[in-house]
């Protein structure tokens, strides 16, 4: 079975939700793109350890109204603190401000069995994974054997049922003068992001987006001081004000990921030529062009920027359908 061209994407979103925000604006916009009907949010799965991240998401998939998709954990990966993943134990009168009833990092699944449970019960070649963080979980992945949800080890499972990859990481550009930049994602990871580049399946396309785009099209803190009045608590807001204050325009890296992967034909990036993304030991991503690569990266101009940017803003502070927001 395979799924049909009109179907919203199916989106698994693998993310390293503790440091920075813009993991908080992508997963708002992911609930947004669902509300309009083009995409169909099937698993989220979080990349660092943090005993706070299951509750947050939880938290935030409860206030879009979406309680019930399931939620990963890793058991072994980068330990981070975060700023704002204590927004979730806020409290009014007694209750959660932001409801949830994944209280526990230890009563969500593992990670990695998620995204074989998640990914065995789908189409054929229909799963979009965005991953926006290291890569524990996907190297992890191609490392399985066949188990209960499916015969396949990771790479065929990954082969049968992922029609893209849509991640953040890498530099393909010099950032402020440097053509070596060393970019968190992967510095923070550099075997798994190896084993990523080097073992994931070549028929099975990836693109790459890379610091530079991120940078380019900052979420605008407007948006934060006005947007999100609808409710008198908001937690993508409060998150962000945790975070970076109401005075910084925080670059939009995961989400850019987000919205390549939902809306690849609408013109707000363009495409390098093929090519071969290769890890380096030091963590520098080398891109070398290569005649029907597996691997691309966004290119995006300063026009297509702008239209980036509106896009990211519409998709981030749209309300929940109906009365899902508390």
């Amino acid at each position: 079975m395979a799924a049909r061209a009109d179907e919203p994407v199916r989106i698994i979103f693998d993310t390293d939700i503790t440091g920075d925000v813009d993991d908080v604006l992508a997963l708002a916009m992911l609930h947004t793109l669902a509300d309009r009907g083009e995409c169909e949010l099937l698993a989220v799965t979080i990349s660092k350890i943090n005993p706070l991240t299951a509750p947050f998401v939880d938290a935030v998939n409860t206030f879009y109204g979406r309680p019930d998709i399931p939620i990963g954990v890793p058991q072994e990966a980068q330990r981070r603190e975060s700023k704002y993943l204590k927004v979730v134990n806020a409290r009014d009168n007694g209750q959660f401000r932001y409801p949830h009833d994944l209280l526990s990092n230890e009563d969500a699944y593992d990670a990695v069995d998620l995204l074989r449970k998640t990914l065995a019960a789908q189409p054929d070649h229909s799963v979009v994974l965005v991953q926006v963080g290291i890569a524990p979980n996907l190297a992890r992945l191609l490392e399985t054997k066949g188990d209960e949800w499916s015969d396949l080890d990771g790479p065929a499972l990954i082969r049968r049922k992922v029609k893209l990859l849509s991640i953040m990481a890498g530099a393909f550009e010099p950032i402020r003068g440097n053509d070596h930049y060393l970019e968190a994602n992967v510095i923070n990871g550099i075997p798994a992001m190896q084993k990523l580049a080097a073992d994931w399946p070549d028929d099975v396309p990836v693109i790459w987006s890379g610091f530079e785009i991120g940078i380019a099209a900052r979420y605008p803190r407007a948006s934060i001081h006005h947007d999100f009045e609808y409710v008198p608590h908001h937690i993508v807001k409060d998150a962000y004000l945790l975070h970076s204050g109401p005075n910084h325009d925080r670059p939009t890296w995961d989400l850019t990921s987000v919205l390549y992967a939902v809306r690849p034909e609408r013109g707000y990036f363009d495409l390098s030529g093929p090519g071969r993304v290769t890890v380096e030991d030091d963590g520098f991503v080398r891109f070398t062009p290569e005649e029907n690569g597996r691997d691309r990266y966004l290119v995006m101009s300063d026009e297509q920027a702008v239209r980036v940017r509106e896009a990211l803003v519409m998709l981030v502070s749209q309300p929940p359908r109906g009365d899902d927001a508390k």
